[in-house]
């Protein structure tokens, strides 16, 4: 059984913890920034950052970022990675995943989702519980696609893109990076880079780019 360190204490975080112990993982603790950050269930916080070269020093060799911020887990994820950590990729075992497609490191799965054939998830992506990524999709490094989500075959989605909760996109489309899809939103051809759509079909919020939003 392989030993775990979690980055993040939030609600992301006891998922990711759930999806760990699911998948055959050894949680050992969670670093957080908040001293008071309670245990979830029986994983207590261990510190903060600056405490995983400390723990990195003492043999601990494999972590997973649990932060939903798209671009703040690849920011830790690169500097676990500098200090000498290796990134889980974390799947659950409900999910479906193809054995043609890839997925990267740093990466999490989770209950119920569907990953199709050819698919290419990159590094630090989170596919949320029951979303849908069907065959010959593109998702770049620290995507979100959302809980109940789903990408027909052969969409591509720019780096950091957030995909919101019961999002659709039709097969081909294109979602340039940063961008962010809302809730219940349709796309059905190509969104530009860091702005944010909604609607059905999806129209940007004038005057709202996605920098704003975060």
């Amino acid at each position: 059984m392989s030993t775990l360190l979690l980055v993040g204490g939030g609600g992301h975080a006891k998922v990711v913890l759930d999806i760990a112990h699911a998948a055959g993982f050894s949680v050992v603790g969670f670093l957080d920034p908040d001293p008071a950050a309670p245990p979830i269930g029986e994983v207590r916080r261990l510190g903060d950052d600056a405490t995983a070269a400390a723990l990195r020093a003492q043999g601990l060799t494999l972590a997973f970022v649990a932060l939903g911020d798209n671009r703040l887990r690849r920011k830790i994820g690169e500097r676990l990675r500098a200090e000498g950590f290796r990134l889980a990729t974390l799947v659950h075992p409900s999910a479906v995943v193809s054995p043609s497609a890839s997925i990267g490191e740093g990466t999490v799965i989770m209950p119920l989702a569907v990953v199709n054939a050819a698919a290419r998830i990159g590094e630090y992506v989170i596919v949320n519980t029951g979303a849908i990524v069907e065959h010959d999709c593109v998702l770049g490094d620290g995507v979100h696609v959302a809980p109940r989500s789903a990408l027909g075959g052969c969409c591509t989605l720019g780096e950091e893109v957030f995909f919101g909760l019961g999002a659709c996109a039709r097969p081909l489309s294109r979602i340039g990076a940063g961008a962010i899809v809302g809730a219940g939103a349709v796309v059905v051809g190509e969104i530009m880079a860091n702005i944010v759509v909604v609607g059905a079909p999806a129209r940007p919020l004038p005057g709202v780019d996605s920098e704003a939003v975060l």
